[in-house]
């Protein structure tokens, strides 16, 4: 580690002008969540494996900055070298900046790994003490790391209509209405999922991601997408030629770009649209749009300030809203059969907690009976567990693997929101301890995520007053009504309520949308705390998922997760005549009731749980065989009175 520093910082220091500081975000050129391995930076740099944070190396300190998900885990990762600074605790990295690095100091970043919205707002941070922001010509960190991983060559593949649901012609021809509208005669997409929505097309350059490495810039006449051609099949070449895109090299965006900026990239395509209807209206549009969000640095360098409409590209609504009947038709029978799945894998486990480690079972509420241990193999760990759960979601119709990595946590690793557990040295199970699991998959009709939390032997009575305050605030989000025009920062405080009661709380988010067969963190919506969540409201067609959760250090963690979609409700009056929305669960596997406690359920709770239990009941019995559906009449037996 220290070598991979002082390599840094040499560099820092040849540098042209030498840097105070380099930043090192988590994001790729493209604004992206997950990253392939390649471009797995800040990780590299400091051993911090979490999939959000960003690094700051000075000529004497290492910062890393991450959110609440990972705090423990970052205070495990990190070296000594390094200072965890806490986001929403700590200052933000561009005011640690302008107060501790000197007057005039220069911060170096690769613009291609940076939006434009963190640019610019790091800069006005900067201008008080004439700190500035230096674009580096070069990656640093790919300088000094010796065995960066290769580059994947993957394929990319067409997302056929059947599931896609809405032709490539019809996307485009709303979004050149929108350009028109916004007064724009081009726009530039580097959002991975974004690309894909609109091209209908998935690759696998991004693990569990089904997205791939490319850009995409559109005007009222052409189109255009930037990737590798060795990744472009025949087939693939025929879709798009077929939709009037040309087909660039992916490092071709850069010089295209400058030519966009001087209106001068419609002259070099060999695509010409069919229908120049728009030919005379798009000359006298001066506008380029780009998501100040997603869109990096280092293009909006290219283009002249002033002819730049800095707004949220429209694809992130039209992709969030799954008004496409044959996407939201798609994503509920893809999480029926994920259910089915998560069912098989809790009769599997159960079974196995019994005769492994004489466990009283989900069932019952008994301590466990010791049993000899038997042989090495027959030992259940964090990993071998999460590998039979794949292996059932693998059976399932149209699975193109997991859309994250599975978090199965034990005891005190579940207290680790975003855990990982690693073959090596994960924990192995406990009957006498909280298990929770949050996973995911795609399919190719809908990519899935639910949470669930079990315990297998007798639960503390603390264990269940926490756990059914999960469960209180995970039923009120998901039965509440609201009028549109309500941002998922309002309805934040249902899931916490019930825990506030007892003065706990969560630090992370309720609620994010979830993609077709695309990424599993989908926006521009969100159900949470964060001031962001107030910028768009839910409408009708949304997915959102309803996932609080509480975590007692070194103890246990427990998290509920259901996908929700937003639907208009039928309410007994309409105040103001704005219209109201409530929620449909489309997640199906149950809730542990040895794990809830009763007494602390209102009537209407119990019957919500009842009612849910036996819809899951009916939905997934088609899916499994007798002994697992006798299994899960049993875990979804009418409760209460």
């Amino acid at each position: 580690m220290e070598d991979k520093l002082s390599a840094l910082r040499s560099l820092m220091v040849s540098h042209c002008p030498p840097l105070d500081a380099i930043v090192v975000p988590s994001e790729d050129y493209h604004q992206s969540e997950y990253v392939s391995a390649r471009d797995k930076r800040r990780e590299f740099i400091s051993g911090f494996t979490g999939s959000a944070g960003l690094a700051l190396i000075t000529k004497n300190e290492a910062l890393l900055w991450t959110d609440g998900r990972y705090f423990l885990q970052a205070e495990q990762e990190l070296s000594a070298q390094w200072k965890l600074m806490r986001i929403g605790e700590d200052p933000a990295v561009d005011i640690w900046i302008a107060d501790n690095l000197p007057k005039e100091a220069f911060i170096g970043v690769d613009p291609w790994c940076i939006s434009i919205d963190t640019a610019q707002r790091w800069e006005r941070a900067f201008t008080e003490k004439q700190q500035k922001l230096v674009q580096t010509t070069k990656n640093l960190v790919d300088e000094v790391w010796i065995n960066r991983p290769q580059e994947e060559i993957n394929a990319v593949s067409v997302h056929p209509l059947k599931f896609a649901g809405r032709s490539v012609a019809d996307k485009l021809k709303d979004l050149r209405k929108k350009l028109l509208q916004e007064q724009a005669r081009g726009i530039i997409f580097t959002a991975l999922d974004e690309v894909a929505w609109l091209y209908n097309i998935r690759g696998s350059d991004v693990a569990y991601c089904p997205v791939v490495h490319a850009f995409a810039i559109v005007t009222t006449n052409t189109a255009f997408i930037y990737v590798d051609k060795r990744k472009v099949s025949v087939e693939v070449q025929a879709h798009l030629v077929e939709h009037e895109i040309e087909i660039r090299e992916y490092t071709a965006v850069s010089s295209d770009v400058t030519l966009l900026a001087t209106d001068e990239l419609d002259t070099i395509s060999t695509v010409k649209r069919a229908n120049g209807a728009h030919q005379a209206e798009e000359n006298s549009n001066s506008l380029i749009w780009a998501d100040p969000g997603s869109c990096c640095y280092a293009l909006y360098a290219k283009l002249i300030p002033d002819s730049v409409l800095l707004q949220q590209s429209p694809l992130a609504l039209a992709k969030a809203l799954k008004v496409n009947p044959v996407e939201l038709d798609g994503l509920k029978k893809a999480h029926i059969r994920d259910g089915a799945a998560v069912v098989q894998y809790l009769v599997w486990l159960d079974k196995k907690m019994q005769e492994v480690y004489g466990a009283s079972g989900y069932f019952l509420e008994k301590d466990s009976v010791k049993k000899e241990k038997h042989l090495q193999s027959l030992k259940l760990t964090e990993v071998t567990v999460s590998d039979q759960l794949e292996s059932f979601r693998a059976s399932k119709e149209h699975f193109r693997g997991l859309s994250f990595p599975t978090i199965s946590s034990v005891g005190p690793n579940a207290a680790i929101i975003h855990y990982s557990p690693k073959a090596e040295a994960c924990a192995e199970l406990d009957p006498d301890k909280i298990y929770l699991f949050d996973s995911g998959a795609q399919y190719l009709d809908g990519t899935t995520d639910i949470t669930r939390t079990v315990h297998f032997g007798k639960p503390s009575t603390h264990e269940k007053a926490c756990y059914t305050a999960v469960l209180k605030g995970h039923i009120a989000l998901g039965n509440a009504r609201f009028p549109n025009g309500t941002s998922g920062h309002a309805l934040d405080i249902l899931a916490r309520i019930p825990l506030w009661k007892d003065g706990l709380d969560y630090r992370h988010g309720t609620g994010h949308g979830i993609g077709s067969y695309l990424n599993v963190h989908e926006g521009p919506h969100l159900i949470s705390f964060r001031p962001q969540a107030r910028n768009v409201p839910l409408q009708s067609f949304m997915t959102v998922t309803d996932e609080p959760g509480y975590y007692e250090d070194g103890e246990f963690g427990i998290r509920l997760e259901n996908v929700l979609i937003v639907k208009d409700a039928d309410t007994k009056f309409n105040f103001g005549d704005k219209g109201y929305l409530s929620f449909e669960h489309i997640t199906w596997a149950p809730y542990q009731t040895k794990l809830i406690d009763l007494n602390l359920l209102s009537a209407d709770e119990i019957n919500w749980l009842n009612s849910y239990h036996s819809t899951c009941r009916n939905i997934l019995a088609p899916y499994l065989d007798e002994v697992e559906n006798a299994w899960l009449k049993k875990a979804t037996e009418p409760v209460g009175a």
